[in-house]
């Protein structure tokens, strides 16, 4: 089986975590989980990093501490994976949802900008919409595939409507708008490492930011907010989102590697567009000049989306359609969406990701390539 997006276990993985097993440091505490926050906050560009136990479980926390509530609204993509509307409902809060951009796949910025103008209206230096005066405290843009919007436009958006700017960047590690990285932009931002991410500890997630007192209440809500180092005291509700130090382990030697398998991901994309160049009708997200994208999944556009993603599966080269947009979600299809032609389900049912694995071998993406070619 070629895996779509599998883990690289390579590096210095075994030797980190069998220093876990060693000195049984495994559970939450330890010095790699300290070691993995101070790699990424250094990364990402940010002062400081807490890590979680999901990329799910940092936005649920990044948007408490934003002051996401009972009955508000959450502006976000109708294009994302589903953790980004659940975790919007852990609050009690609804996704409003925006569609997609025809071509990069991203929030549509034209759209947001027209329903924010149209919809919303300002009182108390807040953000209300108009229809049932619903508080929107809110904007978390996803940046899809590891793709960026202009995020000079929406936060200059977010702050003439009064939004907080939450980035689920969890699949742009390594992503960079205007030289500035991912998840740097907003209030936080957050990554996930799960199996298929560019980098994984197996599950386990990442809120960045530059705000101390965010970091440290981050870092007190993940850990039950116990506030006794010694007596079992818990001064208000808190979440056992503590990522374990033999995770962590993995996500130390991962980072050392992230360098390497950046540039092994633009190594597939830059075999992808050229080899199927001129096949049939394919093509691939846009993606703007001033985007460096980390080119974590890459996702092509073809009419004949079944029949590539039979080729490709019945070969055991592992393949996937897009999301299911929220909207067609049955836990979300009430929610408000703004759209004009609804570009969300053409995108999902005109798009597939193909196998990118950091450690894929040119013979198996020349092997995807011909099997693409086969079905047209």
């Amino acid at each position: 089986m070629v895996l779509l997006s599998g883990p690289n276990m390579g590096g210095n993985i075994w030797k980190y975590v069998k220093d876990c097993l060693d000195t049984g440091w495994v559970s939450s505490v330890g010095a790699y989980v300290d070691q993995f926050e101070k790699m990424t906050a250094e990364f990402a560009g940010t002062k400081y990093a807490v890590a979680t136990s999901s990329g799910t479980t940092a936005l649920h926390i990044a948007l408490l501490l934003a002051g996401v509530d009972r009955n508000d609204y959450v502006i976000t993509p109708n294009i994302t994976f589903v953790a980004t509307c659940n975790s919007i409902r852990y609050t009690g809060a609804d996704p409003l949802l925006i569609d997609a951009e025809e071509f990069t796949w991203q929030m549509d910025l034209d759209l947001l900008e027209a329903f924010l103008i149209n919809e919303t209206e300002q009182k108390n230096g807040a953000c209300y919409l108009k229809k049932n005066g619903r508080r929107i405290p809110v904007i978390m843009p996803v940046h899809v595939l590891g793709n960026i919007c202009d995020m000079d436009r929406l936060i200059k958006l977010a702050q003439q409507h009064n939004l907080i700017v939450i980035e689920d960047s969890t699949e742009a590690l390594g992503s960079y708008y205007k030289g500035k990285h991912a998840g740097s932009f907003g209030l936080m931002g957050t990554f996930s490492y799960n199996g298929n991410k560019i980098i994984t500890t197996g599950g386990g997630g990442m809120i960045v930011t530059d705000d101390e007192q965010l970091a440290k209440k981050a870092k007190h809500l993940t850990t039950q907010a116990k506030s006794d180092s010694f007596e079992y005291i818990h001064d208000e509700i808190g979440y056992n989102y503590r990522l374990v130090n033999v995770a962590a382990a993995m996500g130390v030697a991962q980072m050392e590697q992230l360098p390497e398998f950046i540039e092994r991901k633009k190594e597939i994309i830059s075999y992808y567009k050229n080899e199927l160049s001129g096949v049939g009708d394919i093509s691939f997200q846009d993606v703007k000049p001033e985007v460096n994208p980390n080119w974590w999944m890459p996702t092509l556009k073809t009419n004949h989306q079944r029949e590539i993603l039979k080729a490709l599966n019945d070969n055991k080269m592992q393949s996937r359609p897009f999301w299911v947009p929220m909207n067609q979600l049955r836990m979300f299809k009430d929610d408000l969406y703004y759209h004009t032609n609804d570009r969300s389900d053409y995108i999902y049912k005109h798009c597939l990701s193909i196998p990118c694995s950091t450690n894929i071998t040119d013979d198996q993406l020349k092997g995807v390539v011909e099997k693409i070619k086969s079905a047209f």
